[in-house]
């Protein structure tokens, strides 16, 4: 008896995410149709996804099982699981998820991708919204292996279980976020850990130069290795507890962005993308910090003699 042929995989939105979506489930085997309304977008999907592929070491044989469209009902023939990878735009995912489980037939699972939103933002008009999830891909997607899928509270239990089955198969290690929570898990933690990096800089306690090199010099070589509540454990909760005692009424508390960041924002300063955000950066070494993150990744990717841990979905 012959298996099944892989399901098709259609993602809408061609994009820094898009594309490397479309890459994760090409590699696995996946007929993947790719939908974007900007003709630039798509024109250059086999491009970016190659270069991708080049990087990794890998054969181009993926690119042959991606196909572009620039019309939606076209780039969601067939599909059975849609992946929804606009801008983060709450009016326009709405719109977008409307139109996408509007065309696509019951049954089919369709899931936003987002670093923040929670299901329900993106739900109300939504058709069928027990099969619509959040699929939290990290970037460069097709590098990190998390994906956090997140069941909204009409979500079905039968739609978690086949986005994880979907995901696993295809190299990543999906964890259920079982509480529809702007941010999710891993967000909420790394921006945490951004406020107080901004604070420290705005407090004048260190310039963002120190910042930087006092993460990357101490827990954050560990942090590939223990997480932060295994390291509570490693050192007691009776060394937690008091050093809680000691700094936690000095950690920022601000209920919205710090004014430093909205300053930045105000004035231009966005980072690599105009050359200055809390450091100076020309095309040269922005290009270097993304190669230096790509090495990593693929480096530290290949050093894993086993897949991580995953957690119970039960």
């Amino acid at each position: 008896m012959s298996a099944l042929p892989p399901e098709t995989i259609a993602v809408v939105g061609a994009g820094l995410m898009g594309h490397g979506i479309a890459q994760v489930f090409a590699c696995a085997g996946h007929p993947v149709s790719v939908y974007d309304p900007a003709a630039g977008a798509v024109a250059t999907v086999h491009s970016r996804v190659a270069a991708n592929l080049a990087r990794l070491g890998l054969p181009d044989e993926a690119l042959g099982r991606i196909t572009v469209y620039d019309r939606l009902v076209q780039g969601l023939e067939g599909a059975a699981f849609v992946f929804e990878a606009a801008p983060e735009d709450v009016a326009l995912k709405v719109r977008l998820v409307e139109e996408i489980t509007s065309i696509a037939p019951a049954g089919v699972i369709v899931a936003s991708n987002t670093s923040s939103m929670p299901v329900a933002a993106y739900t109300p008009r939504a058709v069928d919204a027990e099969r619509v999830i959040g699929t939290h891909f990290w970037n460069p997607p097709y590098l990190i292996p998390l994906v956090e899928v997140v069941q909204g509270e009409r979500t079905s239990s039968v739609t978690v279980e086949r986005t994880m089955d979907v995901l696993r198969a295809a190299g990543k290690l999906p964890v259920h976020v079982r509480k529809d929570v702007p941010g999710f898990v891993a967000n909420r933690l790394q921006h945490a850990l951004w406020r107080e990096a901004m604070s420290i800089v705005q407090l004048g306690i260190a310039d963002a130069e120190t910042v930087d090199l006092c993460v990357k010099n101490s827990f954050g070589l560990r942090l590939a290795v223990l997480g932060p509540l295994e390291t509570a454990d490693l050192g007691g909760l009776d060394l937690a507890l008091s050093v809680h005692e000691q700094i936690l009424p000095f950690i920022d508390r601000t209920p919205g962005p710090l004014p430093i960041l909205r300053d930045k924002v105000a004035t231009g300063e966005l980072g690599m993308k105009t050359g200055q955000g809390f450091l100076p950066w020309t095309e040269e070494t922005a290009a270097a910090a993304h190669a230096r993150l790509a090495d990593h990744l693929i480096a530290a990717l290949a050093a894993k003699k086993a897949p991580p841990d995953a957690p119970s979905t039960t």
